[in-house]
């Protein structure tokens, strides 16, 4: 059973599905982190480069899971 990579056309290029998702990922840590400055809640954190990086992964491994997986 041959399985290819899942790729697909953004522009005429073809990207990687993972590059796809780690950018969402980024995105999502940026929005999240924009968001909790904004509620004051940044502060209460005690790890802040390990939450963002973290929220960051797991919403780039859901949408993986989401739109790739079984």
């Amino acid at each position: 059973m041959s399985r290819e990579a899942p790729s697909f056309p953004i522009v005429g290029a073809y990207f990687p599905a993972w590059m796809v998702c780690s950018l969402f990922g980024i995105a999502t840590a940026i929005g999240l982190r924009t968001a909790f400055i904004f509620t004051d809640l940044d502060r209460l954190l005690s790890l802040r480069l390990f939450t963002y990086v973290s929220l960051g992964v797991l919403a780039a491994l859901a949408l993986w899971v989401g739109v790739f997986g079984p």
